[in-house]
């Protein structure tokens, strides 16, 4: 079968100055894309900026015979995300894909959660991937085409201990993904997301050894084929890491029902709610409702 190429298509990837996002782009531009390197070139909590990260990829890029501009535009505000895409716009002419990826950790047990570390983090990872998203979904309506790939996170799909606001933004990032599925069924747009598990400047610390097995470069195939026109599926989300690939998903057990029962009958029967034998996995909202129906009936 044919390599997967990108022919010119143009994409966008933010926090692409390091990391997953600095692999993403150079494999993007390996590919024939052209690239927006966008990244604030801050701290990892996301403090100060230095337009000297994103550049640098964009150097690479060049230096390798690719096409590639830098962007350092935050993606935590509405104006922010429309000049991103705007840098797109001015230096390619359009918008095909979209690679949200920026992001920025402030970690403190939910106790001790404070505004000032509860806001940050959900602007970037959440409001980040609407508002660059949002710019770039109106040029995708307009031609018919688009792909977007999200960045989740098992912190958000499982929870994990001190990271209620970045738990709390990546599991949103599901909820938008499988929304804007939907929406772009029918405009030939597609969405999909991933939740890696990579040794970048975000987690070299909490990963220890097994932190050498998890380079990011072993994160971006799998977002080359998300991002790429060949990609079949939509509103769907693969854990990535180490070369290893899986797909998490969202299952509804059979359950149990009664009319008209008690809090003690939800007790009495509780094993049976939860119990996960023959699940079903609801592609959206009506798969749910359908099983209501047939339950109901």
């Amino acid at each position: 079968m044919s390599d997967l190429g990108f022919d010119g298509q143009v994409a966008i990837v933010t926090g692409a100055g390091g990391g997953l996002g600095r692999s993403h782009a150079l494999e993007l531009a390996r590919r024939s894309a052209r690239v927006v390197v966008n990244d604030l070139g801050g701290a990892v909590d996301g403090s100060g900026g230095s337009d000297s990260a994103a550049q640098k990829v964009v150097d690479e890029i060049i230096s390798a015979g690719g096409e590639a501009v830098a962007d350092h535009n935050s993606v935590a505000t509405a104006e922010g995300g429309k000049a991103i895409v705007q840098s797109a716009v001015d230096a390619f002419g359009t918008v095909d894909i979209v690679i949200n990826n920026a992001g920025i950790l402030r970690d403190k047990t939910f106790h001790n959660m404070t505004p000032e570390l509860l806001e940050p983090v959900i602007a970037v990872h959440l409001l980040g991937a609407f508002y660059v998203t949002q710019p770039a979904w109106t040029i995708m309506r307009e031609k018919g085409y688009g792909r977007v790939v999200n960045t989740s996170s098992n912190s958000g799909l499982l929870g994990n201990f001190g990271q209620s606001n970045y738990g709390a933004a990546k599991l949103g990032i599901v909820g938008f993904t499988r929304v804007l599925a939907n929406e772009g069924k029918s405009k030939g747009i597609k969405a999909n997301a991933i939740a890696p598990v990579a040794k970048t400047r975000m987690t070299e610390d909490l990963l220890g050894p097994l932190g050498d097995k998890l380079e990011p470069a072993e994160v971006t195939p799998t977002v080359i084929y998300l991002a790429h026109e060949d990609c079949p599926v939509s509103g769907e989300v693969y854990s990535v890491a180490g070369g290893v690939v899986a797909r998490y998903f969202i299952g509804l057990t059979q359950g149990w029902y009664s009319e008209g029962h008690s809090p003690e009958d939800v007790r009495d029967n509780f094993d049976q709610i939860r119990n996960e034998t023959d699940y079903l996995v609801p592609a959206d909202p009506s798969g749910e409702l359908k099983k209501l129906l047939e339950t109901l009936q």
